[in-house]
Formats: structure tokens, C-alpha cells, sequence
């Protein structure tokens, strides 16, 4: 936390990651976000790149978000957990004109979800919409596939600029939300422990069914 501001309190600091096949648009998604442009050559990464960027909350607080843009080839596929661990959101990426980095997308999902469980805000991106005659997965597909998963769905076209900043705006409240419910979440487990503290007994009825049971047992014989 840094960088205050009269009445505006700490900036908040977000970490997010790209993740998806080679040649699906996931730099191209972070030059048009970053900078406004787009390369008409294709932008190969290698391992990871990373960059910054500060934006200011409709409550007038300030996030900085540190985006990570991973490489798509396979052999690249396992340094995965060193760039997502400790994320707060992710970019699902895909290519609507090929089904094949659609379906990677589902194991990217997967291992999300083992590694982060419900810690991490989710969304899938179904990229160059600009080719929509070529489309292979339908709108509709994606999107009930997110739902099922707990996350959220996009289209964008880096080339056509549609729908890049409110992408990465979607992105960045479904992180400041998670960061409130994950503030509201310690509070109230330090207001249990506080609790529990000064009564020294845990506010849990559930926690007297085992000795009722054994009670019973007791005076039934049994």
C-alpha cells in the first residue's frame, strides 16, 4: 500500500494475469489497454511480460494494476504457477475462431481453481470478434461455460478496440470486490475471536452436540 492522496487513503494494489494459447491476442489485449495501439504483426512473449498501471476507482480511491502477460506456447505452460500464484484476477484468453484454445481455456479453469479456489476473480475472453465470420465457438457456448465455472464472460477485438478498457474495468471491480469481501471476512473473524476472548467460551451450538451425545450415551447405558 503507497501513494496517498488527501481523503483518498491507500492505493490499493492489484495483481492480474493473462492466460491462454499462443496467437489468441493476449499482448495485443495489453498494448491496446497500455498504450491505445495495435501491432499488425503477430507479438510472440516470451516467459512473461509485466506491466503497470494506475487507475482511479469510481469512489474516487486509487488501485495500481500490475498485469502479467504470459507466453501461450506449451513448453512455456508450466512456469504458469510461478506467474498466477498470489493473483487477484485472471483473462481467460481465447481465439473465437479456434476451438481448440477454447478448450485449453477449460484446463487453464481447472487449474485456477485447484490452486486458488474462490480467491481469484475470474474472466473469459473470447478475443477477435473483428473475425466474427470465421467464428468456431458461439457467444452463447462461452458464456454457459463461464456461468458454470463462476466466471464472468467478454468479447473483445484488440484490432477493432471494442470492448479493451471495459474489460480490464470489469476486471478491476470484480478485484476490488473480492479485496472488500475478503476485508469483511478477517473482520468478522477477529470480532469472533474477540469474542470468544473475553466470554472464553466459542459462540458455536454446534459445538455442544458432541458432548449432548456423549450424555446421552452415558445415562442411556449405551
Amino acid at each position: 500500500m503507497s501513494s496517498r492522496r488527501p481523503g483518498a487513503g491507500p492505493t490499493l494494489n492489484f495483481k492480474a494475469v493473462l492466460l491462454g494459447e499462443g496467437c489468441v491476442g493476449k499482448t495485443s489485449l495489453v498494448l491496446r489497454y497500455m498504450e491505445d495501439k495495435f501491432n499488425t504483426q503477430h507479438l510472440s512473449t516470451l516467459q512473461a511480460s509485466f506491466v503497470t498501471k494506475k487507475v482511479t476507482l469510481p469512489d474516487e480511491r486509487r488501485a495500481q494494476l500490475n498485469i502479467w502477460d504470459t507466453a501461450g506456447q506449451e513448453r512455456f505452460h508450466a512456469l504458469g504457477p510461478i506467474y498466477y500464484r498470489g493473483s487477484d484476477g485472471a483473462l481467460l484468453v481465447y481465439d473465437i475462431t479456434d476451438e481448440d484454445s477454447f478448450q485449453k481455456v477449460k484446463s487453464w479453469v481447472r487449474e485456477l481453481k485447484q490452486m486458488r479456489g474462490s480467491e481469484i476473480a475470474l474472466i473469459i475472453v473470447g478475443n477477435k470478434t473483428d473475425l466474427e465470420e470465421q467464428r468456431a465457438i458461439s457467444y452463447e457456448t462461452a458464456l454457459r461455460y463461464a456461468q458454470t465455472v463462476g466466471a464472468k464472460y467478454v468479447e473483445t477485438s484488440a484490432k477493432e478496440n471494442d470492448g479493451v478498457n471495459e474489460l480490464f474495468e470489469l476486471l478491476t471491480q470484480l478485484m476490488v470486490a473480492h479485496h472488500g469481501s475478503k476485508q469483511q471476512n478477517d473482520t468478522n473473524a477477529l470480532r469472533l475471536q474477540n469474542a470468544i476472548s473475553e466470554d472464553g467460551v466459542e459462540p458455536d451450538v454446534d459445538e455442544n452436540v458432541p458432548a449432548v451425545a456423549a450424555a446421552h450415551r452415558s445415562c442411556c447405558g449405551i
